[in-house]
């Protein structure tokens, strides 16, 4: 049996070519994998607020209830387009859903996942902005807003969020922050670290220690496998 690691996939209608390929690639897991983690951004955006509906997201939801009953264990990280799921996915898909990083032991492996928006400790304004929207006050005014409102909201954190990742990415070297994260994680006896968040897929084998950087299910279609104590990165190639 093997665990699965994606994130990142930003999934917005099912006609889209990553939502279809997501949805085929859940469906050939079943009976061949023990735990699919998804490390956040499942969704291009999902709070779970009352009153908020996303039909588009059904199908997949679907597909994952359907993997869960075959008996695939499902972890289920939030990231920075999808927060406030805990009860919902919890109760709906049986999943164990964290709003920050985890360790877990698989595969004889000791591992922590993190989603990554929150390792750039440079980036102070992003900081703030995510502890504003996860705070307990804002997540009560928020539920008193109709739901056009939430909308407008949407369509502007989405908006800001694309608009950022251009800026930073030219402003930040991704791969020393993972890299420099993944050190101060190694040094706390961990056999691997995988995380998601920066777009960039990469594996690094430092012995006895593996770093993976789970890229995206964009246009990237990558995801990590864990295997006979082994991690490898992979691309879904239908």
């Amino acid at each position: 049996m093997r665990a699965i690691f994606l994130s990142d996939a930003h999934l917005q209608q099912p006609g889209d070519t990553n939502y279809r390929l997501l949805l085929d690639f859940l469906s050939s897991l079943h009976g061949t994998v023990d735990t699919l983690c998804i490390l956040g951004d499942l969704f291009d955006f999902r709070v779970g607020l009352p009153g908020l509906c996303f039909p588009e997201h059904e199908p997949l939801l679907q597909a994952l209830q359907e993997l869960v009953r075959s008996g695939t264990r499902l972890i289920y990280l939030e990231g920075n387009h999808d927060f406030h799921l805990q009860e919902e996915l919890g109760r709906r898909l049986g999943a164990e859903v964290y709003p920050g990083p985890v360790t877990l032991e698989l595969h004889g492996l000791r591992i922590r996942l993190c989603h990554g928006d929150l390792i750039n400790k440079a980036d102070w304004r992003y900081r703030l902005l995510h502890r504003l929207l996860r705070h307990p006050l804002t997540f009560r005014v928020a539920r008193l807003l109709p739901q056009s409102a939430i909308a407008q909201l949407r369509h502007k954190l989405q908006r800001t969020s694309k608009g950022r990742y251009r800026q930073d990415r030219s402003r930040w070297d991704y791969r020393a922050i993972i890299r420099s994260y993944a050190t101060s994680i190694r040094c706390q006896g961990y056999d691997a670290l995988l995380l998601g968040h920066f777009h960039l897929p990469f594996i690094e084998h430092q012995k006895p220690f593996t770093l993976v950087s789970l890229g995206d299910w964009i246009s990237q279609f990558s995801y990590a496998e864990l295997s006979e104590g082994r991690l490898k990165l992979l691309t879904y190639q239908p």
